[in-house]
């Protein structure tokens, strides 16, 4: 599956790489000087991606990975600064809510796209990277990459990553990583379950990902894809609805004096009042 091919995707962007390769389309978070933190921008245009590319029998594999050596450092903290002046101007959290549904939408097309997704993880993969990861097929970490849910400690909720989260790990164990903001490296996330295979170096992680591309030619096309959506099918749950409240409930936490001080105190690379 390495022999390259013409690029599926003929749309310029300016937060993705997207190359196909054979039956392989990768697709590069390329934000690095932002660690790939998810701008509404590059929101829409992977929403747009895994649109077109939805029908597209010819690919069978998606591998998602981050540019200068991270996966995503979540959601983009510094774009808050304009949602909260749109949402005074409009008088109104419709601009919050907006947004963040924004990354329900996207979870969801990721997760219940038709081909077989392979996140590679490394460096951050913190909030939205985090729901990604745990909507992936199949996950290759990095020892050294850092897992968590960093949002109550910015004074916010992880509002449309918690559903998925419980269904990759269970409440017990999304109970304790979510609640405590925890941080934790590749090992622990295999352990937990969010990530499969562990690898040292970007060899290793070569080879892994390589082995797992042939493995995924192996299957039938159209046999995995039915596969894929029959297994979404038996824990099936109506999650539309419950991520719209959620939407609702992130624009009031982020608009609160919580959600302002923890911003803030981000930007201004301090501990929040309630941290001190």
């Amino acid at each position: 599956m390495s022999n390259p091919s013409i690029n599926v995707i003929q749309a310029s962007s300016e937060t993705l790489i997207v190359q196909q390769y054979g039956a392989v389309l990768h697709v590069t978070l390329n934000r690095p000087e932002q660690r790939n933190a998810m701008s509404a921008q590059m929101l829409n245009e992977l929403i747009e991606v895994f649109g077109q590319i939805k029908d597209d029998l010819s690919i069978r594999a998606v591998v998602l990975r981050g540019a200068g050596g991270h996966f995503c450092a979540g959601g983009d903290i510094k774009d808050m600064a304009a949602l909260r002046m749109a949402a005074a101007q409009a008088a109104s959290n419709q601009p919050y809510i907006a947004f963040n549904r924004l990354f329900g939408t996207l979870i969801e097309t990721v997760n219940h796209a038709p081909q077989i997704v392979v996140a590679v993880l490394e460096g951050a993969v913190l909030g939205g990277g985090f729901g990604l990861a745990c909507v992936s097929d199949l996950a290759i970490s990095r020892e050294d990459a850092q897992f968590g849910l960093p949002e109550t400690g910015l004074g916010v909720i992880p509002a449309q990553i918690a559903p998925f989260v419980v269904q990759r790990i269970g409440i017990t164990q999304a109970r304790r990583v979510a609640l405590l903001g925890l941080r934790f490296n590749g090992a622990e996330a295999v352990r937990l379950g969010i990530a499969h295979t562990l690898v040292s170096d970007e060899a290793a992680l070569q080879t892994e990902l390589n082995a797992a591309l042939q493995q995924i030619q192996r299957a039938a096309p159209n046999a995995s894809r039915v596969t894929k959506a029959l297994l979404h099918q038996v824990a099936a749950t109506d999650l539309s609805g419950l991520l719209d409240r959620a939407a609702v409930q992130f624009a009031e936490a982020v608009g609160s004096a919580e959600g302002m001080e923890g911003t803030m105190a981000f930007i201004q690379k301090r501990l929040p009042n309630w941290a001190e």
